[in-house]
């Protein structure tokens, strides 16, 4: 039978006045048929006739079939049923609370994966194809861990494990474990089973992920500011004597250091539902030019009285995405000695389903292009976007050709920019390199 190579594409006839496309990225294959497009299930879980007439009906069961099990059904701990392997979640620490005594460890920016004792799963539940040479050697009981490739490597790791064709990208992704969910005991207990475990079963692609007892406060933030030096997130903290409990648990925190900066508001984003008639969020402008909203850490006085446009806010946030974008960020006060930014005249609000906002200043030119290239087997591609006032545009193709183009009108220029932030964390996660 005929099949497509990573990368490859075909058109096949239809019901449809236009042949549908059939497409293999990284081992997930997809055709533009609706019968593929409507189904209620993942991108990596669908089928339909066209693959099943190119491919043959055994080589779909043989990816489809009894390799990917229906997603396993947990109790959160408020009673509620979720998809995916039953999990203990953090909650964050509040800043308050004494974490001496308890088991510290790096917070890893990889992915979360559950070893069910035959295969990896990811939280919620979707499979992860890993090669049978990676989980040699693993136990057959339940391990809790992290797929991690390197600190500051989260969309190369995404990049690497959503991928269906089993690759010898996998060399290389480390299981990092920290649990053994299967053990019925005390956090100490378990955590003694993985490393001896692992003191017996040598594997070239798992290992412990190291823990130490937090000695007092200081201890904490001298961990968390050398772990945040070297490019880590920042630390869990596990509570001593735990059990493992599925859902989010006090038992287990994660620490991060929350940074503050500094931006232009250049408008005001109308609310909805409890904040309907004031403020929703402040759009507001890096002195980079990065425009984004802050919707929250306002109380409701400055919700009826916001701050002006063209004020200076200092806001807190956790991190930068690969945008250059704060995550997280939280409205923390004016700055009352900035001086006012210059401001245009405040043009008429613009409803937008149900919100008002009010934009007082023109939109930035262009922050330039992004160019990224994905080059692995025969497949050679490059993608493109620019983000131009509210236009987003992408252009993509195969490397060397002028490729396809498409322009996008967005509401405000804050929206377009989210939406090429948004594309742009989809290619990386999917391998694309940026050059």
């Amino acid at each position: 039978m005929p099949d497509l190579a990573d990368g490859e594409s075909i058109e096949m006839k239809g019901s449809g006045a236009k042949p549908y496309v059939l497409k293999n990225v990284g081992g997930v294959y997809s055709c533009t048929c609706p019968a593929w497009r409507n189904q209620s299930v993942g991108i990596e879980r669908r089928t339909c006739k066209h693959l099943r007439k190119l491919r043959g009906e055994a080589a779909e069961e043989a990816r489809l079939g009894s390799a990917l099990p229906a997603k396993p059904v947990s109790a959160t701990a408020d009673g509620e049923e979720a998809a995916g392997p039953p999990l203990l979640l953090a909650e964050t620490w509040d800043s308050a609370a004494d974490l001496s005594g308890w088991w510290m460890s790096e917070k890893l920016d990889g992915v979360r994966a559950y070893w069910d004792g035959k295969q990896f799963l990811s939280r919620l539940g979707n499979l992860f194809h890993a090669p049978d040479w990676f989980v040699e050697g693993l136990p057959e009981m339940p391990l809790d861990g992290e797929l991690w490739i390197a600190r500051k490597a989260f969309q190369r790791t995404v990049g690497v494990v959503r991928r269906q064709d089993k690759t010898d990208l996998w060399k290389g992704v480390k299981f990092l474990v920290f649990d053994a969910p299967g053990i019925k005991d005390r956090f100490e207990r378990r955590f003694e089973f993985v490393t001896e475990t692992f003191a017996r079963k040598k594997s070239l692609f798992a290992d412990v992920h190291a823990h130490e007892r937090c000695r007092n406060l200081e201890h904490l933030r001298k961990e968390l500011a050398r772990i945040e030096a070297l490019g880590g997130e920042g630390l869990m903290l596990r509570e001593p004597g735990s059990a493992y409990e599925i859902g989010r648990s006090m038992t287990l925190l994660k620490v991060k250091t929350f940074r503050e900066a500094e931006a232009t508001v250049i408008g005001h984003q109308g609310g909805a539902g409890k904040h309907k008639g004031r403020l929703g969020a402040l759009l507001v402008r890096l002195a980079d030019g990065t425009e984004f909203a802050v919707g929250t850490g306002f109380s409701d006085k400055q919700r009826e009285a916001p701050p002006m446009i063209g004020s200076t806010i200092t806001f807190r946030y956790q991190e930068l995405s690969e945008a250059g974008v704060p995550r997280f960020p939280s409205f923390v006060r004016v700055r009352v000695d900035a001086k006012p930014a210059p401001t245009v005249a405040t043009p008429p609000p613009v409803k937008e389903k149900g919100r008002t906002v009010v934009s007082a200043s023109p939109s930035p030119a262009s922050k330039g292009k992004r160019y990224f290239e994905f080059v692995e087997g025969k497949s050679s591609k490059f993608w493109e976007v620019s983000v131009s006032g509210n236009d987003v545009t992408t252009r993509w193709g195969r490397i060397g050709s002028d490729g396809q183009s498409k322009t996008k009108t967005f509401a405000d220029a804050a929206k377009a920019q989210a939406e090429a932030d948004k594309l742009i964390e989809e290619k990386t996660e999917k391998g694309y390199v940026e050059k």
